[in-house]
């Protein structure tokens, strides 16, 4: 009698296919992880804590535009050392003194350049970080926090070493 005649091929079957699927499963897992794949910081925090947060976050940005309005201001972004420049201002057009700033600059790609910038100067109603070094040329992160009293705000741009004054960044206030 043939294996096929007696029935005993569809155990064999079943088995074959699970250990094929679970086969399937490890090569996957083995593969990812071989990727170097980068956490989210998009709120300089954990995806989690910004995810749990979210809300929070939203209602600050919305009650920081409504006071404030915040724009990238230097003119050349240079991989030798730059100073990054950014301009608060009430909404009648007023310096904001006072404010605290953590920037950090990051690669799109990796996390290997990334740094962070505490307490810029406030020079002549502009807050300066000064001797800012790119060590790469090409694309960057510019990822500022600002807080001013109970209010803060997150402004994320892409810059490029290689541009002068870039027009495409706009003032991170649309209100």
């Amino acid at each position: 009698m043939s294996i096929i005649k007696s029935g005993r091929l569809w155990p064999y079957a079943i088995g074959l296919a699970i250990t094929g699927v679970f086969g399937l499963c490890v090569w996957t897992i083995v593969e990812t992880s071989k990727a170097d794949i980068q956490p989210s910081d998009d709120y300089m925090t954990k995806y989690q804590d910004a995810d749990a947060n979210a809300n929070k976050l939203i209602k600050q940005r919305i009650a920081f535009d409504k006071a404030y309005k915040l724009k990238f201001v230097s003119d050349r972004i240079s991989e030798n050392g730059s100073d990054v420049k950014y301009a608060l201002t009430t909404k009648e057009g007023k310096a904001v003194k006072g404010a605290k700033m953590i920037l950090e600059i990051s690669r799109p790609e990796v996390e290997t350049y990334t740094k962070t910038i505490k307490d810029p100067l406030f020079e002549e109603g502009l807050y300066v970080f000064h001797d800012v070094k790119f060590p790469k040329t090409g694309v960057w992160n510019l990822l500022l926090k600002v807080d001013v009293g109970d209010k803060s705000r997150f402004y994320a741009i892409k810059t490029d070493t290689r541009i002068i004054n870039d027009r495409s960044i706009q003032e991170a206030s649309q209100y």
